[in-house]
């Protein structure tokens, strides 16, 4: 007699089900459907909330990619002068590079506000802003090579595969705007050294990962519908695409309900989600992102380029609800001035005003006492000179080499003190030694002030529960108004 197929074929879910008595259906459910279960509730019931009036609501994170040095911005070091070109006591420094005596900074400070705070040359308008500032000159990390370094700023963790901080934050707090990305990157172009890992959700899931935007270089070309691929369909105009995104949305329905386990598969509830938000992008997103309609004294303020587009940006998408923006200076390592620290000047005069500019803009925005914005390198430089390597020729040069013991961060709104010092490097500015905050100290800070409980915020994965400051992490609140 012919077989004769059934009507239906058997899924693998239905077959892991059933062969075997079951147990390899027992087995995936215990691998899988216990994380995703209490991810996706989780939200439901926030545990990880401290109070439901948080200090602040979102986060404008600032990244001068490649390494400022602290002791040529915002950490001065007169002992530097006293010693210049003398051997750094104690001797070799251990360095990734060959290294020589100690190297002066090239760059004037002055002390300015009502605080007092000494500011290098290279930063004249946010000088004008040490008022609101609140800066921590002891932050410290692990390991001096730029990736690692990046991902343990952006993620946690010194290697790949770890939720960004904006993935951590979206997944703990939501969206209020549920027409844009709770979470944007935005950088003229990717990769930048390490690239999308450092604004990968990981294991969270996908609705959770930053949404990368690309700077237009060329300002007279600047369209809104171009930044963002695939925003806008010439073919199809709103309504067609709705029925569209509403019959592939009853199909995952229908799906999730005639195959058993998944009536609650937060995988296809989140594509589902994100087509979603990608549709209702298309009203909202080219108005946002469209920095043409703020007036010319504003445009005038932030100054032109990259970062100056950037920093405006995120004050339009914050001012719509948007949980997290972090703003990239440029692909690859643009700080990362091994031979010739005056290099400094150009970077610096691209970021200075800008910086600034998004500081008096939210404040007069009205947003400032609720968005933390966080600034800093992935670690900072060296106080001794940066003696040459076979490919820079072999000569001596006035750059820094990496140095992850001791940099400046700073911080400005959401709650945290104004006009304020924290923390101090040696008298050379080689190492963190009053007060040393660690990565993950600044990461639980910024958790605290959105109303979370860095402890707490954990998702199961792989057998034990994860969290943005992994073990450890200290809250300081010594920086809090």
């Amino acid at each position: 007699m012919r077989h004769k197929p059934a009507a239906n074929a058997i899924t693998r879910r239905d077959a892991l089900r059933t062969m075997g008595c079951g147990f390899g259906y027992l087995s995936l459910a215990s691998l899988v459907g216990q994380s995703l279960a209490r991810a996706e509730s989780s939200l439901d019931h926030p545990g990880w909330m401290i109070t439901d009036q948080p200090k602040a609501k979102h986060v404008i994170f600032l990244f001068m990619n490649g390494g400022l040095s602290q002791v040529d911005s915002f950490d001065p070091k007169p002992a530097l002068e006293k010693y210049h070109g003398q051997p750094m006591p104690g001797g070799d420094l251990q360095h990734e590079r060959k290294t020589g005596n100690l190297m002066k900074s090239p760059f004037s400070f002055k002390k300015y506000g009502q605080s007092g705070m000494e500011v290098s040359e290279i930063f004249p308008h946010l000088a004008e802003c040490v008022d609101d500032m609140c800066f921590v000159r002891s932050v410290y990390t692990e390991i001096p090579n730029h990736e690692p370094a990046l991902l343990m700023m952006n993620t946690g963790a010194n290697f790949a595969g770890r939720p960004s901080m904006g993935s951590w934050l979206t997944y703990g707090l939501g969206t209020t705007n549920k027409n844009l990305p709770g979470f944007v990157v935005l950088c003229p172009d990717v990769p930048t050294t390490v690239g999308p890992p450092l604004w990968s959700s990981a294991f969270l899931s996908p609705v959770h990962q930053g949404t990368y935007v690309a700077d237009v270089i060329d300002k007279s070309e600047f369209d809104p519908l171009k930044l963002i691929s695939n925003i806008h369909n010439d073919r199809f105009d709103l309504k067609q695409q709705q029925k569209e995104i509403d019959l592939v949305k009853q199909l995952d329905q229908l799906q999730m309900r005639s195959t058993p386990g998944s009536a609650h598969d937060p995988q296809l509830e989140a594509t589902i989600g994100a087509m979603e938000t990608a549709f209702r992008m298309q009203t909202e997103a080219p108005d946002v992102f469209d920095v043409r309609k703020e007036s010319e004294a504003t445009i005038k303020m932030y100054g032109e380029g990259s970062t100056a587009r950037g920093c405006l940006t995120a004050a339009r998408l914050i001012e719509r609800g948007v949980r997290m923006v972090q703003i990239y200076y440029a692909k690859g390592d643009p700080w990362d001035h091994h031979f010739d620290i005056e290099m400094h000047r150009k970077t610096g005069r691209d970021s200075d005003q800008p910086f600034a500019a998004l500081i008096k803009d939210l404040k007069a925005r009205g947003l400032l006492d609720e968005t933390i914005i966080v600034a800093g390198s992935e670690f900072g430089r060296t106080p001794v000179v940066e003696v040459g390597s076979a490919f820079m020729g072999g000569q001596t040069h006035n750059g820094r080499d990496h140095n992850p013991h001791g940099f400046t961060m700073w911080l400005a709104g959401g709650g945290f003190k104004q006009g304020f010092s924290y923390g101090a490097t040696d008298d050379f500015g080689w190492k963190a030694i009053q007060n040393p905050v660690h990565v993950h100290d600044i990461h639980a800070t910024i958790l605290y002030q959105l109303g979370i409980d860095h402890t707490k915020l954990t998702y199961h994965y792989s057998g034990r529960d994860y969290r943005l400051t992994d073990l450890a992490g200290n809250v300081i609140h010594d920086l809090l108004a």
